[in-house]
């Protein structure tokens, strides 16, 4: 269940209701490992898997995934970080890692945690309303943020805030869109995907141009309604996603030319999150449609160098039946090897897959409440 609102925020609120009136507030669960299988030794040591947890229910966490000791650590924050008043907070919504330091984006509690990347003891707090989404570039990191009371129709446009990451202090913010999500920087310009998810009969459909020497939107390119993923590829094109209306309008994939600003291309395909290592885009789908009630579950691989839908499978042994809803999904630059998240039932602890390059299973293990965000650790 995605606190945020643009997705299915009414079905979001409905459940957060019923539970928060249903469970007692939870204890901060400590540290527990788990042994799965070791990798070969990379540069990638391993990688840190945010965990959204339940809106309303401050059940955000973080696990950690030593991919050379094959040792998975659950809850790392609460034990490394005891005297913190309700852990991590409310919706784990980013993370990532940029020198030392470890940074995760938590909407709901209007901060981002900053923690140091071998130990994740808490450095620094940034408070920022309703923030979303991060990126980082040149020593700054760039946060979005919807601002305003989630949920609110009246919700002012949204912005961006550069964060200098030596010390951890917000310079500089510029007004985009209306709920801005993703971001990619690509030639000193940050593009930002906006969404106008608290107005359904309204929502955004543009990117957002900053020119990050000016700190300035640029231009604002018109793409699709309610946008959401942003990635770019290693050739100057971006990927967003539009979650169209959940009913008429469905999703779809649009490939934008950073050169000439312009879409160039449209995967008429329904896209969830994406991630894009060398010349392939993995992506997953869990389309939800009020009209059905239901999700439609997909799985493929783009060809972002010639801009094709493939007929190549990342899950090629069957576990993807076993698969309810995927939330997250990373892939190891090194092996290759595909990681996908099973947020279940949204309520219970998640599960974390570990495929091969060949798309057969190497291990699975259970997560915190919504596994969805990763970020490896070099």
């Amino acid at each position: 269940m995605k606190k945020q609102t643009a997705s299915c925020l009414s079905l979001v609120v409905l459940a957060s209701v019923f539970l928060f009136s249903c469970r007692k507030d939870p204890q901060l669960i400590l540290e527990d490992e788990i042994v799965v299988q070791p990798g070969p030794s990379t540069p990638v040591k391993g990688f840190y898997l945010v965990n959204e947890g339940n809106m309303n229910m401050n059940r955000a966490s973080l696990d950690f995934m030593d991919l050379q000791t094959g040792v998975y650590r659950r809850n790392i924050y609460n034990q490394a970080n005891p005297t913190v008043v309700k852990g991590l907070g409310d919706v784990g919504n980013d993370v990532g890692v940029y020198g030392s330091k470890l940074y995760v984006v938590v909407n709901i509690s209007n901060k981002v945690e900053v923690m140091d990347v071998k130990t994740g003891k808490r450095i620094s707090q940034i408070n920022i309303t309703n923030c979303r989404y991060i990126t980082f570039h040149k020593g700054k990191a760039y946060v979005s943020a919807y601002l305003g009371t989630v949920g609110d129709p009246s919700a002012p446009s949204g912005i961006v805030a550069e964060i200098d990451t030596t010390s951890l202090t917000e310079i500089r913010r510029i007004n985009v869109g209306r709920q801005p999500e993703e971001m990619a920087v690509v030639r000193e310009k940050l593009y930002v995907a906006n969404s106008g998810g608290y107005t359904p009969s309204n929502y955004e459909r543009t990117v957002s141009i900053i020119d990050l020497n000016s700190f300035q939107v640029v231009n604002k390119i018109d793409v699709g309604v309610n946008l959401h993923r942003l990635k770019a590829d290693k050739y100057g094109d971006l990927y967003v996603t539009s979650r169209g209306d959940y009913y008429d309008i469905p999703s779809k994939l649009f490939v934008i030319d950073t050169k000439t600003e312009k879409v160039k291309k449209t995967f008429d395909i329904g896209v969830s999150n994406l991630v894009i290592d060398d010349n392939s885009a993995y992506f997953y789908s869990s389309e939800f449609s009020y009209i059905t009630g239901g999700y439609v579950i997909k799985y493929g691989i783009i060809d972002v160098k010639n801009e094709v839908l493939t007929d190549k499978k990342f899950i090629t042994d069957g576990t993807d039946k076993d698969i309810t809803i995927p939330y997250g999904i990373a892939v190891n630059p090194y092996t290759k090897d595909v990681f996908i998240t099973d947020a279940k039932d949204y309520v219970s602890p998640g599960t974390l897959y570990s495929f091969d390059p060949a798309g057969k299973k190497r291990y699975e293990v259970a997560t915190g409440d919504i596994p969805a965000h990763f970020a490896f650790v070099y």
